[in-house]
C-alpha cells in the first residue's frame, strides 16, 4: 500500500509540474491514422528569457519509445520541462506517428536489413510530422509568441533519432523539407541516445549543421553508440557522427560519452541539465564554436537494466 501511495504521489506531482506553464495544446496536422498535436509550455513568469539582449530559443522535444509507444505529454518529462521553463526557455512537445507499432521486427541475420528499412520508414514519418509542427509554429508565431527561426530540436531515443534526422534534412534538403519556412535552420540540436538511420551511407551535410549536443552510453544495445552498416543502409550513433563526420568537417559539437551505460542515457534529462545549460548559453545563444568531447564514469547517473532491440520489439 505504501508503494502504491508513493507512486500516486509521484504521478500527481509530475502532472502538476507539467501543467504549471502549459499555455495550450494545438492540432498541427491530420494524418490517415491520427491527428497530431503539440503542447506549448511558456517560460515561467519572471524567468530570464534573454542573455545579453538575445532571446533564448524554444526547445522542441520529440519523446522516446522505440516508435511503438510514448506520448508528447508523458509525465516522465514534466520535471525537465519545468526546469527549462523556469530558466526562461519555452518548450514545445510534439506528436509523431508511431511507425513501428504493430509492425513485426526481427534482428537475426536473415531479417536485420528488412527491419532496418522499416525503422528508416518510421524515422521518415516522424521527421514529416515534426516538420508539420514547425510549419504550424511558423504560421501561428504571433499567436504563440514563438520565433520559428529560434528553435533547438531535442529528443530521447526514437525521438532523438528523429531530431538528428530533422537537423540533417534541413542541411541536405529532401521532399519533406518543402513544408518548412524559407531559409529555416535549427539553432541547435540536443540528442539523448540518438542515431541517424541512413539508406545512403554515411550522413552528409550540404551546409554546416547547427551545434549538436550528444549524450550516449558506450554500451547501448538499443540505439547504437557506434555504427551498424549493411552496404548503404546503416545506423550511425553519436560516436560515429562525431568521429566520421563532425570532427572531420570542423562542425560544432559537444559529446558526453558515459562509460558502461546502456540506453539509460536516453532518460538523463534532469541529470545532464548543467551540460545542457552551458551548451544552450555558450554554443546556441552566444554562438561560440566551443567543441567538447568528454568521456565520463559518473556514479551519479541512473542505471537501467540493459535494453536490447529484441526486448523492445518482442
Amino acid at each position: 500500500m505504501q508503494k502504491i501511495c508513493s507512486l500516486l504521489f509521484t504521478v500527481l506531482v509530475s502532472a502538476s509540474l507539467g501543467a504549471q506553464n502549459l499555455t495550450g495544446t494545438y492540432m498541427v496536422a491530420q494524418r490517415d491514422t491520427c491527428d497530431l498535436y503539440i503542447d506549448y509550455y511558456s517560460p515561467a513568469e519572471g524567468s530570464v528569457t534573454q542573455i545579453d539582449g538575445i532571446d533564448k530559443p524554444t526547445i522542441l522535444f520529440a519523446f522516446g519509445g522505440g516508435f511503438i509507444t510514448g506520448s508528447r505529454n508523458d509525465s516522465y518529462y514534466f520535471p525537465w520541462f519545468k526546469l527549462l521553463t523556469e530558466d526562461g526557455y519555452g518548450v514545445v512537445s510534439v506528436d509523431y506517428r508511431l511507425g513501428l507499432k504493430g509492425v513485426p521486427m526481427k534482428f537475426d541475420l536473415f531479417h536485420i536489413t528488412q527491419s532496418a528499412r522499416k525503422t528508416k520508414k518510421a524515422v521518415d514519418m516522424g521527421v514529416e510530422d515534426v516538420f508539420a509542427a514547425i510549419r504550424y509554429i511558423a504560421d501561428h508565431s504571433g499567436e504563440l509568441g514563438i520565433d520559428p527561426y529560434n528553435i533547438v530540436i531535442s529528443g530521447s531515443s526514437a525521438g532523438a533519432m528523429i531530431s538528428l534526422s530533422c537537423a540533417l534534412e534541413t542541411c541536405s534538403p529532401t521532399v519533406r523539407t518543402a513544408i518548412l519556412p524559407q531559409g529555416f535552420k535549427f539553432k541547435g540540436v540536443m540528442s539523448f541516445a540518438g542515431a541517424i538511420m541512413s539508406d545512403s551511407g554515411l550522413p552528409s551535410y550540404q551546409s554546416e549543421p547547427a551545434p549538436h549536443l550528444l549524450f550516449h552510453g558506450t554500451v547501448d544495445d538499443a540505439v547504437t553508440y557506434t555504427k551498424l552498416s549493411f552496404g548503404k543502409l546503416g545506423v550511425y550513433g553519436s560516436s560515429s557522427l562525431v568521429k566520421d563526420v563532425f570532427a572531420k568537417k570542423g562542425y560544432v559539437y559537444n559529446i558526453f560519452r558515459y562509460l558502461g551505460h546502456t540506453h539509460d542515457v536516453a532518460g538523463s534529462m534532469m541529470q545532464t541539465w548543467p551540460e545542457q545549460k552551458r551548451f544552450l548559453e555558450d554554443n546556441v545563444i552566444a554562438g561560440k564554436r566551443r567543441v567538447l568531447d568528454a568521456t565520463l564514469d559518473d556514479p551519479g547517473m541512473p542505471v537501467w537494466n540493459n535494453i536490447t532491440l529484441d526486448d523492445i520489439y518482442k
